[in-house]
């Protein structure tokens, strides 16, 4: 029998993946499983720029099996249950597996079937999404080759992984407009569940002022409710007033609600929201000294984005190889969000802040103007860090 500590990792995207690798980096002395049941690894920002024709699907996409060592148990499967209790879980097949140690990172659950219609007409109709990889180009395909009409780009009112890319996508489709001569003959709408188009200020100064000049229309405290494809109708209800509205649209780009998993919603490890229940500065769990959770199926009310995972990977990290060893961790996770909010083909505004909404910027100069260095960031120097540092265990 091996004495090797088990730490079980659920879930292999950006949060499950990098943990798992710098893990197997830092301690020879560790079993390391990991459950994750797709084939492929997705790096899903780039998305934004596959939706606005700039780099083709096949470049956010990679074959799981490249980043999982072959000392690393990889399980090919779905969790039905956890036994906190008893250290272990159920699979989907029936089978259980025993852990020492958990970290919990299966993402988030869209939930498209609660948008009446939705799943009906995606992908058609002119409806679009980024958040569905069979749909992405489409979101190209529609903002291309419209001429006419109205544009609609929609926020729902719970929470969603990368907060602004509903936004992003619809500053390409209207440069996209600009650049094929028809902007003057589309209206531009962005119809968000929120009360304004960003949390932070200095960053919703900067975006406020664009929407201003490419005179895009906001409708603010609204959630999509339903979609009629054929008829080319959104149903809209206000937040406040409880009335539905109708938008007629030509292209749709929605931004579905999403939640925490269901099969994390029913755990024990749930808090009341359906969250993973962890502290927020340490990532353990509140209730279970030995289970440890980070990335957008966790508790940690910060924006849930890649980038927050790169900080919240190292706290996680510490404090589980603290308890390993029986000491405890000291380090803190602030809530470092970061949000490389795309506003054209040649421009793009880093907002990075914390927990409290405050700037907590990289770079010695203003962030919240547009530039073509942090485009360049995005399109091409965080995507190679990605795939070629933070994948492979370095955060």
């Amino acid at each position: 029998m091996s004495s090797k500590k088990r730490v079980l990792i659920v879930g292999g995207g950006t949060a499950g993946l990098s943990v798992m690798r710098n893990l197997h980096r830092k301690r020879t002395d560790l079993e390391l499983t990991i459950i994750e049941p797709s084939e492929k690894h997705y790096y899903q920002p780039l998305w934004t720029l596959v939706s606005g024709g700039i780099f083709p699907f096949s470049r956010s996409e990679r074959n799981f099996a490249d980043f999982v060592p072959s000392d690393v148990n990889w399980i090919k499967d779905t969790v039905n249950t956890f036994e906190p209790e008893q250290n272990q879980v159920t699979l989907s097949n029936g089978k259980t597996i025993d852990y020492d140690f958990m970290v919990v990172a299966p993402g988030i659950q869209i939930d498209w079937s609660k948008i009446e219609g939705l799943t009906e007409t995606l992908g058609k109709n002119g409806v679009c999404s980024n958040y569905s990889k069979e749909h992405v180009p489409y979101s190209w395909e529609t903002m291309k080759y419209l001429k006419n009409g109205r544009a609609l780009f929609t926020f729902p009112s719970t929470p969603i992984k990368c907060a602004g890319a509903p936004q992003k996508v619809m500053y390409l489709a209207e440069e996209t407009f600009r650049l094929n001569g028809v902007r003057n003959e589309i209206e531009v709408k962005f119809v968000s569940a929120g009360q304004a188009i960003f949390g932070v200020q200095k960053y919703r100064d900067a975006l406020e002022k664009i929407i201003d000049e490419r005179k895009i229309n906001t409708l603010f405290r609204n959630d999509l409710i339903k979609v009629d494809g054929p008829s080319q109708t959104a149903y809209f209800k206000n937040l406040d007033s409880g009335e539905v509205t109708e938008e007629k649209f030509d292209m749709l780009h929605v931004s579905p609600p999403m939640s925490a998993p269901d099969f994390i919603k029913k755990s024990p490890l749930a808090n009341e929201a359906g969250w993973v229940d962890v502290d927020k500065f340490t990532t353990k769990h509140n209730k279970y000294p030995n289970v440890f959770s980070l990335g957008d199926a966790s508790s940690l009310p910060n924006s849930k984005t890649g980038a927050a995972v790169r900080k919240q990977g190292p706290v996680l990290v510490e404090h589980l190889l603290a308890a390993i060893d029986g000491n405890q961790g000291h380090g803190k996770y602030n809530g470092y969000a970061s949000c490389p909010l795309v506003t054209g083909r040649s421009t793009c505004i880093l907002a990075e802040f914390d927990y409290d909404g405050q700037p907590d910027e990289t770079f010695p100069f203003d962030q919240g103007k547009e530039r073509l260095s942090m485009l360049i960031l995005k399109k091409h120097i965080i995507p190679f860090m990605y795939w070629n540092a933070m994948m492979r265990g370095y955060f």
